[in-house]
């Protein structure tokens, strides 16, 4: 018999009520309700949720009456949460459930508001599921879609309902971004639907759907290449350009947004195909981007009686008095921004007649301090800028560097935010690496010492001012989150710190060093045993760097490096390990004769880490990898430090790398070397080395490490073609790897 719940209904019955009234307290006007109700959501175990969900989703009858709309809906938003909150393992476990039901519910004519919600949730989900995941699901999920569009289309054009449609060109435009080129046998199919939305969504209130609707157009064509949607390409181009001319104001067009994105898309579909629309789409963009703000000065009673909707924020300046601008204004701003720093980058040379032009806006808008985010466009623009400059020769570069320098200089000391000086700081970095050896004057490089040496002396006093803060009476874990989040965003900045000085060092080698004595007491402070992780981290990187670009001369500051590398080898975290073992490597590589007797000691302590048990765990695997990297250097460039022939066959069977792409495709350059060379101890006595290495090259091409434009792939390509020539050998190699390592060997012989 089944067990009675409350009100004598059966147990499970009676769950399900107070579930789907759980889901209408989460949508209850009331923040009593909610809140109550969120602390017993977040109580319920995660399977239990997911089923209870989806019965509400589905619609299912319980003994009881159908959920109404509205828990239905709540039950769509709060699956969608779970998909953000717990991805991708929510993904692994649900995808059957959920998909399933989303589609189904989607499908359902009953409710608009209901279908939209589906779609929105189902978007969600995918944005986190594995493609792998997704494939399985993929041609009834199209065809689904594709139906639902249809239905939909129609009720647009006898009824103008337009809710779920909007969703709905979302979610299309989600799993073509997601499944990519599996999305082209079903390109056919959707393409005309959603080219007669965009003709026919022409009054206002459609605009948000024609927008979102292009949007989707140029995902798909991002999905399925150029190859594909050229087929459209021109009719596609003619109903944004007409879109284009129809925006009267782009500050309040809903449609802005998605159009500059989407111009953006179809500029990397298309490459150098798009520079003859560039003269069309850039002109409003450059008016937007120039924008000034609007801005006032209000009494307190006046704006009392602005509406909300106006799009005003203000700040009460006292006496009576409020700054006010208008936010929407520079959001349009900021997005224009975006979309120029965008068209510099993907065309290049295309771009190199608007450089000019665009240098002279951006410029001053490293101090616009209205949006975070309009500052951030103007740093990301700079080094893409000189990229563009450098066609018109070295005279133009130079006159756009000087323009540029000074003012990127003074913007990471003054930028006040977090966000907006790291990006600053990066395009900083990069800007550098283009310009290379000699770009900074004697009053540029003061400057910047007295800059970071600043940020480096304040990175240390905030450190020990959050300890202090740790021992004072109102802490609590609520406090100790603020201050993990201010150490994040110190950590941050350190690595721009390092950054900077990585692309000093590698333009200008060692004739740099001079200037950065003023930073090494600071830089090795922060390798000192006391300091937190994340510091040793980034001041072993910085003195990799060193290792790496200023070698020879790099061997005067061993004494401060030697011992922390070493011991850093055993570390607890896999970050310092790893910054630990790549400066192992590097000095070996790039060390010369002094750094002879390091790297014998190297070689034991790196042995021990990579034959750790867990060694190859996902958290571990990089810093072991970097480990396998450093022997092989070592073994590579010096060989007189090590027993090479005692140590060769460890290594051989420690291959190949997988996860540490640039790490790996240096230890194959020299496993070709010693193949080459008929090395015997990798070779083997009768060949027998061969199975083993055929295998090594066979996962360096299915985990995408061998790069056909790398030299490496050639030789690779050629060891195979090799064994290849003696039949028995090839049979024997061949019969110990499974079916896709056999037809990842045959990809690299027909193009490598």
């Amino acid at each position: 018999m089944a067990a009675i719940g409350a009100a004598g209904l059966p147990a499970a019955v009676s769950e399900k009520q107070e579930f789907y009234q759980l889901l209408k307290n989460l949508i209850n006007p009331s923040c009593m309700v909610r809140r109550q109700a969120e602390e017993v959501y977040e109580n319920i175990p995660g399977l239990c949720k997911t089923t209870f969900l989806l019965d509400a989703v589905r619609n299912r009858r319980a003994g009881y009456e159908d959920p109404h709309p509205r828990v239905r809906a709540a039950a769509c938003t709060t699956l969608g949460q779970m998909a953000t909150d717990f991805a991708p393992s929510f993904q692994k476990k649900f995808h059957d459930l959920v998909i399933t039901a989303l589609l189904r519910t989607m499908e359902n004519q009953g409710n608009q508001r209901v279908q939209s919600h589906a779609a929105s949730a189902l978007i969600i989900f995918i944005e986190d599921c594995p493609k792998s995941l997704l494939v399985l699901y993929l041609d009834s999920m199209v065809k689904n879609l594709h139906s639902i569009l249809v239905i939909k289309l129609q009720e647009l054009i006898r009824n103008g309902t337009k809710l779920a449609l909007e969703q709905l060109v979302t979610t299309i435009a989600s799993v073509a971004d997601t499944i990519e080129e599996k999305f082209i046998p079903y390109y056919d199919i959707f393409m005309p639907s959603l080219k007669h939305i965009v003709e026919i969504a022409v009054q206002k209130d459609l605009k948000l759907l024609r927008g979102k609707t292009i949007e989707c157009i140029s995902h798909v064509g991002l999905a399925v290449g150029k190859e594909k949607f050229m087929q459209d390409a021109s009719n596609v181009m003619q109903l944004l350009l007409k879109t284009q001319s129809d925006l009267n104001n782009m500050e309040d067009d809903p449609q802005t947004s998605y159009m500059v994105s989407a111009w953006a898309r179809m500029c990397k579909i298309l490459g150098k195909d798009f520079q003859q629309y560039l003269p069309l789409v850039i002109e409003p963009l450059i008016k937007t981007a120039s924008a000034k703000p609007d801005v006032a000065l209000l009494d307190t009673q006046d704006v009392e009686n602005m509406s909300d909707d106006d799009g005003w924020q203000f700040v009460n300046l006292g006496d009576q008095q409020s700054f006010g601008i208008k936010t929407s204004g520079l959001e349009a701003k900021a997005t224009a921004c975006q979309m120029l720093v965008y068209y510099a980058k993907e065309l290049k040379e295309g771009f190199v007649e608007y450089t000019e032009q665009v240098v002279k806006l951006m410029v001053p808008l490293l101090k616009f301090y209205f949006h975070d985010n309009v500052r951030v466009a103007a740093a990301e623009s700079m080094p893409f800028l000189l990229e563009c400059s450098r066609i018109r020769g070295s005279e133009y570069l130079s006159q756009m560097w000087q323009f540029i320098c000074d003012p990127l200089i003074k913007a990471i000391g003054t930028e006040p935010d977090t966000d907006v000086l790291s990006e600053i700081m990066n395009s900083f970095a990069k800007s550098i690496e283009v310009m290379g050896d000699g770009c900074l004057n004697d009053d540029h490089l003061e400057e910047l010492g007295g800059i970071l040496k600043a940020k480096l002396e304040g990175h240390f006093k905030n450190q020990e001012l959050r300890q202090v803060k740790r021992q004072e009476e109102n802490y609590d874990q609520q406090v100790e989150m603020s201050l993990q989040d201010e150490d994040e965003c110190d950590v941050y900045i350190l690595t721009k710190v390092s950054d900077i000085l990585h692309s000093l060092f590698s333009t200008y080698k060692e004739k740099i060093l001079p200037w950065f004595e003023q930073l090494l007491p600071l830089i090795v402070n922060l390798i000192c045993s006391s300091r937190p992780w994340p510091d040793r981290q980034w001041g072993l990187c910085i003195f990799d760097d060193i290792i790496e670009h200023c070698s020879p001369t790099s061997f005067k500051y061993v004494e401060y490096f030697r011992w922390p590398m070493l011991l850093n080898m055993r570390d607890n975290n896999p970050e310092v390990r790893q910054a630990a073992a790549y400066g192992l490597g590097v000095m070996a590589q790039f060390g010369g004769d002094d750094y002879r007797s390091l790297c014998s000691e190297a070689v034991p302590l790196l042995v021990k880490v990579i034959k750790c048990a867990n060694s190859k765990t996902k958290k571990n695997v990089i810093a072991t990898e970097n480990c396998i990297s450093a022997i092989g250097k070592i073994l590579k460039f010096k060989p007189n430090c090590v027993n090479v022939d005692e140590v060769l066959p460890h290594w051989l069977s420690w291959l190949p790398l997988h996860e540490d792409k640039e790490e790996a495709i240096q230890t194959l350059s020299f496993l070709c070397d010693l193949i080459e060379s008929n090395h015997p101890v990798v070779i083997g006595p009768n060949n027998s080395n061969l199975p083993k290495i055929i295998s090594i090259i066979a996962e360096g091409k299915m985990n995408e490490t061998i790069n056909y434009e790398d030299p490496c792939a050639k030789r690779l390509a050629n060891v195979v073609r090799q064994v290849q020539t003696s039949e028995e050998l090839w049979l024997e190699c061949i019969s110990q790897l499974d079916d896709e390592q056999q037809e990842a060997l045959q990809e690299l012989l027909n193009f490598a």
